[in-house]
């Protein structure tokens, strides 16, 4: 394994398995290591490194199933445990690809591909519980489909997926945690909380260093955030929107008017 943060986390990036990603992350990806914050890493082929199983389709082709029945609970399960899966692949990428941030870029990240890791697993092995696992069903790849859009560009990167897609979670999750309680989901409404938790620290990151490129390039955050989803293609958000967490997760008035408007 290599001993560079940088490094390592394009090696791990490359696993194919999500299983063994995961762990990996966690054993392997700590605050020890060299962080080579200015070394340029090129890329290379087979980003992100996946397997065959979920098989991967446009959302307009996947079924919706009632959270009551078996595998209605056990298809809700397998879509959360697929973010988790993609948020690991995000966090690794933003680390190896973009130079030369302030080493506290690379650690907080790091944070950030340790945490969605654990919740890969742990959503996982509630799956296995109810007699499914991972790549059961067929998924979408709409978060890694934005990555690439913004991989020439860390402003828009940090404004698309952290601070857009990635906060979606925060909206999603109450709503999502209802269901698992009302079919008697105790263990993945506990897991919900869990992710809730630490995904409002992975948002409030996002948000702290888009305002720091922001604040040095001298650019208006609430306009340049309009302007790049625009440009990008980023979809409108529509409410319920999860003011509270947001908030907490360092989203400003201005910028929650603006979601609402």
């Amino acid at each position: 394994m290599n001993n560079s943060i940088r490094r390592l986390a394009q090696e791990l990036l490359l696993i194919h398995s999500p299983q063994e990603k995961a762990a990996a992350v966690r054993q392997h990806l700590v605050p020890a290591l060299t962080i080579d914050a200015a070394a340029v890493i090129g890329e290379v082929p087979g980003i992100p490194g996946r397997s065959e199983r979920p098989p991967l389709v446009h959302p307009s082709q996947l079924k919706t199933r009632a959270v009551g029945t078996r595998e209605g609970r056990a298809s809700l399960i397998h879509a959360l445990t697929h973010i988790e899966a993609n948020a690991v692949n995000l966090a690794l990428d933003v680390i190896w690809r973009f130079d030369g941030m302030p080493e506290r870029f690379y650690l907080d990240w790091l944070q950030v591909a340790r945490e969605e890791a654990l919740h890969f697993q742990l959503l996982r092995a509630h799956l296995n519980e109810v007699g499914f696992d991972y790549g059961d069903f067929p998924a979408h790849d709409g978060l890694w489909e934005m990555a690439e859009k913004t991989k020439g560009d860390l402003l828009a990167r940090l404004a698309l997926v952290p601070r857009t897609l990635e906060a979606r979670g925060l909206d999603a999750s109450p709503a999502i945690k209802n269901k698992l309680v009302s079919v008697g989901d105790r263990q993945g409404a506990d897991i919900l909380d869990i992710i809730l938790r630490d995904e409002i620290g992975h948002v409030a990151i996002g948000n702290h260093w888009y305002r720091h490129l922001c604040n040095l390039k001298g650019l208006d955050p609430v306009g340049t955030y309009a302007a790049l989803s625009e440009a990008y293609g980023a979809k409108a958000l529509k409410g319920p929107f999860n003011l509270e967490a947001r908030r907490a997760a360092g989203f400003d008035e201005a910028e929650l008017a603006q979601l609402c408007a």
